[in-house]
């Protein structure tokens, strides 16, 4: 085999090493590094001499090491065979990685499990060449960026995953907004692997986190996309989820002929104290008007509305499918849904005061609905409401002729015949006398 005049490597920059295929050398042989590159002599595994920039003639003077293991003469021409390794000293930053199969995790936000892919590059730069040279290459021909991403694919995801692991628990932060801490991240991730990388000769320039997205074909992901556009749908047009069930529930009965219009008016109600927009207050107006009223009344007995956020539960449940609060039963129903005697909107429990019109509440001891101050009967359960005494004050039954603090007779009588007036005559029944 001829013995090699000139040596050189001008190939792709993304190769960090390179081994000449020839090792039949000479003292005469001519050897070209360029700039940012350096060439190290290679003999029976071990790194010798080293050669910077510039054109070097192979001779006893510049290469002591090896003339040394192969007893080179001293002056003239002298063939021998030794590995020339090139070494690319540039800066590469643009080293691409990503997870090969994405990160298992818990949504904090959401309690999905949602899986999570990460991509991103990093920059590297040669700053020992026997080091790197020795560690890393061996025997392979050369040495490019694929390689280096395959051999620190394990340190890097994972640190990947525990980092980005932390960030999601630790933080409370969900998958979709996991982007946001992207540059929070890199600087984690380079902090941890820089080191690994300086074991083997190189310096971690910079390390990026560009995207971290779940796949989309995720089945999770589909789920939890599809809520979130429904609930931004939800918040531009102004209702609830409560609502939006409510108005699925009317319009599915709307569409039953067998359905019972005492539950489609419970249903507004609840959608009416709630305080529904005017528009879907229509609509299931519209929708209430379609119904063909029939049965016995059994749906609206069977179903009671959460006094918190409004959904129709069973009668027999104990907590609210909707909102999980206890549902409220018996007087403490009665309690929470009291209207106000002169808005008509609904009295919160332990209230004094309607919050809509100011007027104080004034509780039926029967029932419990509010009736206006001057009234002598419930209008909702028809029980007489008790009466002061003409005299003291003192709050009378209805049963009770005389008061028990002062004595004085609580009797109405006509002052033209002295006749017996009962509460609410407007005339005397034995002569026909006005009563004011």
């Amino acid at each position: 085999m001829a013995i090699i005049e000139v040596i050189k490597y001008d190939g792709p920059p993304g190769v960090f090493a390179w081994c000449y295929p020839n090792q039949e050398l000479g003292t005469w042989t001519q050897l070209i590094v360029n700039e940012s590159q350096e060439v190290i002599l290679f003999k029976g595994g071990q790194a010798l001499d080293l050669f910077t920039a510039g054109r070097h003639t192979l001779n006893t003077a510049n290469i002591p090491i090896l003339s040394n293991i192969v007893n080179l003469p001293f002056g003239g021409k002298s063939p021998f065979a030794a590995e020339v390794w090139f070494v690319n000293k540039l800066r590469s930053l643009d080293v691409k990685w990503g997870t090969n199969s994405p990160i298992q995790l818990q949504d904090p936000k959401y309690n999905i499990l949602v899986s999570l892919r990460a991509f991103g590059q990093f920059g590297v730069q040669i700053e020992d060449s026997r080091k790197f040279l020795l560690k890393m290459v061996g025997t392979l021909p050369s040495f490019d960026q694929n390689t280096l991403v395959k051999y620190f694919r394990g340190v890097l995801m994972s640190n990947i995953h525990e980092i980005i692991s932390s960030y999601i628990v630790h933080k409370k932060i969900s998958v979709v907004e996991i982007n946001a801490y992207a540059a929070e991240i890199s600087k984690h991730i380079h902090g941890a692997i820089a080191p690994a990388f300086q074991d083997i000769g190189l310096s971690l320039l910079n390390f990026y986190v560009d995207s971290i997205n779940i796949p989309d074909n995720d089945p999770a992901a589909i789920r939890l996309k599809e809520a979130l556009a429904k609930k931004a749908e939800m918040d531009i047009i102004g209702y609830t989820y409560h609502q939006e069930r409510s108005f699925d529930t009317l319009e599915g009965v709307a569409k039953n002929p067998g359905s019972n219009s005492g539950f489609i008016g419970a249903g507004l109600g609840v959608g009416m104290g709630l305080g529904m927009v005017n528009p879907m207050y229509d609509a299931m107006n519209r929708i209430s008007g379609e119904v063909n009223i029939q049965g016995s009344g059994d749906l609206a007995v069977a179903q009671k509305a959460c006094s918190k956020c409004g959904n129709l539960n069973h009668s027999e449940a104990v907590y609210c499918s909707g909102c999980g609060q206890p549902v409220r039963t018996g007087q403490q129903d009665t309690a929470a849904m009291m209207m106000c005697s002169d808005c008509g909107n609904p009295i919160p429990p332990n209230s004094k005061f309607c919050l809509h019109y100011g007027d104080p509440y004034h509780p039926c001891p029967s029932c419990g609905q509010d009736v206006a101050v001057d009234a002598e009967s419930c209008s909702s359960c028809g029980k007489f409401m008790p009466r002061p005494c003409r005299e003291c004050g003192e709050s009378l039954n209805e049963q009770a002729k005389f008061c028990p603090s002062c004595g004085s007779s609580t009797v109405l009588k006509c002052g033209s015949c002295d006749h017996e007036i009962k509460p609410g005559q407007k005339f005397c029944m034995e002569c026909g006398n006005k009563l004011t």
